[in-house]
């Protein structure tokens, strides 16, 4: 593992990004709250939102082919302790690492499968989006992205037939 550099992918709201994972076998989406760029917002009153809460622009993101993932710790405060933050890994932003020495160990891994190819795991490729709470990592080849308005409730049951 080489490094991390920020990624294409759209960052996280630092307070309340309230992410969702919604994942099955040969798919994972990532769903969560974006800054807010209200320029009228002076930064002197709280704001509030739940899965519930309408009127954000919200990321959909769709990892393709995912290979693993993960979601959980650490949060902001113990994101020093995430073996990549000497690479530079830092809270409230979305990264890709080059390198990986995550996808190196799936690819040993899978290396006892008697139809093993390690050409597989070439396009394969390591994200990381850090929340405020939770940090989660993607190996995939590559992710669809969109920026929609509404909730995180709502973006979820859009894809409900989706997934059916």
């Amino acid at each position: 593992m080489r490094s991390c550099s920020c990624s294409t992918l759209p960052r996280p709201d630092v307070g309340v990004p309230l992410p969702a994972v919604v994942a099955a076998e040969h798919r994972v989406d990532l769903i969560y709250i974006l800054s807010d760029s209200d320029l009228a917002w002076n930064g002197t009153s709280v704001r509030l939102a739940e899965r519930a809460s309408e009127g954000r622009r919200i990321a959909h993101i769709r990892f393709d082919e995912p290979c693993a993932h993960t979601f959980g710790p650490p949060n902001d405060e113990a994101l020093s302790g995430h073996p990549l933050a000497s690479r530079g890994l830092s809270p409230y932003a979305a990264w890709e690492v080059r390198n990986s020495s995550w996808i190196r160990s799936l690819e040993r891994m899978n290396s006892g499968h008697p139809d093993h190819d390690a050409g597989c795991f070439e396009r394969l490729r390591h994200f990381i989006v850090a929340f405020h709470d939770a940090t989660f990592e993607c190996i995939a080849s590559r992710y669809p992205a969109r920026i929609e308005r509404g909730s995180v409730a709502s973006v979820i049951a859009s894809q409900a037939a989706d997934w059916a």
